[in-house]
């Protein structure tokens, strides 16, 4: 009889386990498992929906409320950045860093604003504030 082999580990486990450890997030394997879905595909934006979605052809997929659950953490910690659309739609995104949007209504897709197309802001706080972000989304319709 044959011994049974544990499954491979995927390569980018290490990377995503030492990413979570780093903001904080303990690495359980549904964690895990979502953030090598989303931090090892490049810059994406995304929606719960979406990832729960893809997370569906997993060997364990995890539950919608596990998704939201894990993509509110991930933010929390700075991993994600959360983009509130207008039509009540939470979106995600892997770019975390400052800039603005695209947002395509009548097929509801986000996009990021080329860095030669965006505007040089500079915009004070009030006395005992800080700037923390500035959020644009630019709303498009096809005419």
């Amino acid at each position: 009889m044959r011994p049974k082999m544990a499954p491979k580990a995927h390569p980018g486990t290490k990377l995503v386990r030492d990413k979570l450890m780093a903001a904080g997030v303990r690495p359980t394997r549904q964690r895990l498992d979502l953030g090598l879905l989303l931090l090892e595909s490049g810059d994406r934006h995304f929606t719960a929906e979406t990832i729960y979605d893809e997370a569906r052809a997993m060997r364990y997929p995890p539950s919608l409320g596990t998704v939201y659950n894990t993509l509110n953490e991930f933010a929390r910690c700075g991993l994600l950045r959360q983009i509130a659309i207008y039509d009540a739609k939470l979106w995600y995104d892997t770019k975390t860093g400052p800039h603005f949007h695209y947002y395509r209504e009548d097929t509801e897709e986000l996009s990021d604003i080329p860095e030669g197309l965006l505007p040089k802001l500079d915009i004070a706080a009030p006395e005992g504030t800080r700037v923390e972000a500035i959020d644009i989304i630019v709303r498009l319709k096809s005419s």
